[in-house]
């Protein structure tokens, strides 16, 4: 049997990483999440090989009093570990960035020291925003790119993968980093981009866009994403056997893994697309006159420090990712319409 631990797994991708964990017969589960602003209850697993454990991972006042590692409640041998536990709302990290300091470093710190004492397998879950932005022309960032973030939030996700690279080097951990673009799909969090233009038009709200929304993202399935991550995860897995069986350190193999997606637009193209979507396949929430879209869309004040443009290459072959599904939007859509509609 292989005993696996996943740090938020009542996450938008996380419910993506255990779905596709539970495909296996043999499979154990912990999932650590504490329930905070990604979590939803309607992504929590009942099934008897998850153990769900409803917890702060960072538990910022054990840290203060020295207390032991929140993580040390596990006792069976782990055999991989799938960090995604992590504050990620950009906008809430400029009104709070001390709280992604505590979620996003500190919990990654007692994860790491659990993969240290088990000896496990580990991806760390990171993103593209460690990176930067890039210009219109640019071309897309390589797993060889510096890291540059600009917000609190890709600040604290950039200092815990060196976080986690420093284990590698240190005490020889076998971790991989994944960094990926923009995710899509149902369950995502009510502030994402897609759910609230979905939710704007369906509860008769304009959509707010920040700037000219010229801004350019790139996207995948956050089932792709979590296909990929698992397939990160079993790369080099022998090195598992060779470690028990000569109890010497050994040296992790690729570090980095960037997860392109399969399309990259303007925010007002995709929002126009689900627009345009919404008034063929749920036309009774079309606003007269139809095609104009000022009755829809209303332009706010950028947001501070708003990076332009996101877009990966890699130079690893993952299946996930060269066979991953087409931009497709509409069954997203029907979720969120389902989620978001309000019978008088």
């Amino acid at each position: 049997m292989s005993t696996y631990v996943v740090t938020g797994g009542c996450g938008f991708i996380g419910s993506y990483v255990i779905k596709e964990l539970l495909k296996q017969d043999d499979v154990f589960i912990y999932n650590a999440d504490k329930m905070g602003v990604g979590s939803s209850a309607e992504n929590i697993v009942e099934d008897k090989r998850v153990e769900n454990h409803f917890m702060d991972i960072a538990n910022s006042d054990a840290w203060r009093l020295h207390m032991a590692n929140p993580l040390d409640f596990i006792s069976k041998n782990i055999n991989y570990v799938i960090h995604l536990a992590a504050e990620s709302h950009v906008d809430r990290s400029i009104d709070n960035p001390l709280e992604f300091v505590d979620s996003n470093v500190k919990g990654t710190a007692n994860v790491l020291e659990l993969v240290r004492k088990h000896h496990a397998r580990m991806v760390h879950v990171s993103t593209d925003e460690v990176y930067g932005h890039l210009g219109k022309d640019d071309p897309p960032f390589t797993e060889e790119s510096p890291l540059a973030p600009r917000s609190p939030y890709s600040a604290t996700k950039a200092g815990s993968d060196l976080l986690v690279q420093s284990y590698i080097e240190t005490f020889g951990i076998n971790a991989s980093i994944t960094r990926c673009c923009n995710n899509y799909g149902p369950r995502q969090h009510d502030e994402k981009l897609i759910p609230t233009v979905i939710r704007s038009i369906v509860q008769g709200y304009k959509i707010p866009v920040y700037g000219t929304g010229e801004n350019i993202r790139e996207w995948i399935h956050a089932e792709d994403h979590a296909k990929a991550i698992l397939e990160v995860l079993v790369d080099q897995a022998l090195w598992q056997q060779c470690l028990r069986e000569t109890e010497v350190l050994v040296e992790g193999g690729e570090q980095i893994y960037n997860i392109p997606g399969s399309i990259w637009q303007t925010n007002i193209k995709l929002i126009n697309d689900i627009i345009d979507i919404i008034e063929i396949h749920h036309p009774e929430y079309t606003r007269e006159p139809e095609g104009d879209r000022i009755e829809y869309i209303e332009f706010v004040k950028d947001r501070k420090g708003h990076d332009f443009k996101y877009q990966l290459s890699t130079k690893h072959s993952l299946k996930a990712v060269n066979c991953q599904q087409a931009f497709e939007l509409k069954p997203t859509i029907k979720h969120y319409v389902k989620r978001y509609f309000k019978p008088l």
